[in-house]
């Protein structure tokens, strides 16, 4: 029977290690007392096995569980079900690692465009990429395509929705995508530099294709997603849907702190098909550390079978003056987004203080070259 390896980090004594690494593995596979279980098969062959327990700290450990492939059914859901289903719910329990057998990786396609196919569709071969977020939510559809614009003429890569814009009647779905969309061509057709707009895509399975169809005949290339917010399966479900699209994935309803956010954000939504996972940046508004941040990069990035690597976004509290540093640490294969700190600019101000965010980019660039 083929097997994954999935890894937790486990809160214990010493003493209640290994008791608490065989019940994390029974619960994540049978959930049932071993001697309810009268059938030799069941037991040999689904019954989840603890393969190693070593220690990661002071009363933490960190325990590789091997699971039948079998019991995933061979789909999305039940492949996060069975690595993390009812272990979610413990205490001091953290997934931090998955290591799927190349059968069963072999049925995740992943990015469908990843690093090479964004820097393909904005013809930037080597320097690190640019996003700047539309906010707040409560402007116009005029205002928001004048923002598109504004940002594009900058010469920003990706302009994207802010995750809080949806379907509001003050900047309804059918009317903002075209207009933001033809702002974005107007602008391009100015500076001869590609630039792409995207719209959030969020809603129930049925809504997200029509509002993915409405994109698609607009002429977007690039959108932005929540898969948390939509359901895991129903992410991949859209991507397979709509594989020409670049999908730029919100970490949005991400925190759960029984997950690693390398794991979630670079590994499982780059697994789904994410082609540039949105994570929240060290030193921002948002708790996340150095490390932290660097391994979820290096997860979206590292070689995977035949799974093309992410583009890491970093992103949540972003400033201007830190963007030398922060391209020192995350290196040339990233999109730096900004969102609120370019917006301290008003009026005609913006469009310079946009500009300054690419040269700032382009200038790294290029004394590295």
């Amino acid at each position: 029977m083929e097997r994954l390896t999935a890894t937790y980090l486990i809160g214990s004594d010493a003493a209640g290690i290994a008791g608490r690494a065989q019940a994390l593995a029974i619960e994540q596979s049978v959930e049932c007392p071993l001697e309810a279980i009268h059938d030799p098969r069941i037991r040999d062959d689904i019954v989840a096995r603890v393969a190693s327990i070593e220690p990661a700290g002071p009363e933490r450990y960190r325990v590789a569980v091997e699971i039948a492939v079998e019991t995933t059914g061979y789909e999305t859901a039940q492949l996060i079900n069975m690595v993390f289903g009812n272990c979610s719910l413990w205490e001091n329990v953290q997934l931090v690692d998955i290591d799927l057998p190349p059968d069963l990786l072999a049925i995740f396609p992943g990015p469908r465009h990843g690093i090479a196919g964004i820097r393909a569709l904005l013809d930037a071969p080597r320097r690190p990429l640019t996003s700047a977020a539309m906010k707040p939510q409560g402007m116009t559809v005029d205002q928001l395509a004048a923002m598109c614009r504004t940002f594009a003429l900058a010469g920003v890569d990706i302009v994207k929705d802010d995750h809080g814009i949806a379907d509001q009647v003050y900047s309804p779905f059918a009317q903002r995508v075209p207009a933001c969309q033809a702002a974005i061509a107007e602008a391009t057709a100015a500076t001869g530099k590609p630039a792409f707009y995207a719209p959030h895509l969020i809603g129930t399975p049925g809504v997200l294709r029509e509002r993915a169809h409405v994109a698609r005949d607009a002429g977007v290339r690039v959108v932005l997603v929540a898969p948390m917010l939509l359901g895991l399966p129903a992410f991949r479900d859209l991507v397979d849907e709509f594989p020409e699209f670049v999908y730029l994935a919100h970490p949005a309803f991400g925190g759960a702190a029984r997950i690693a956010p390398a794991l979630l954000f670079g590994t499982i939504f780059r697994l789904l098909g994410a082609d540039a996972p949105i994570f929240v940046n060290y030193g921002g508004r948002f708790a996340y550390s150095r490390d932290e941040c660097g391994a979820l990069a290096a997860a979206a990035r590292a070689p995977w079978g035949a799974v093309r690597p992410a583009l890491p976004v970093p992103a949540g509290g972003m400033r201007l003056d830190r963007v030398p540093e922060l391209l020192d640490y995350y290196g040339p294969d990233t999109m730096l987004l900004i969102g609120g700190n370019l917006l301290l600019a008003q009026g005609g101000a913006l469009l310079a203080r946009a500009r300054e965010f690419v040269a700032a980019v382009e200038s790294w660039a290029a004394a590295r070259t």
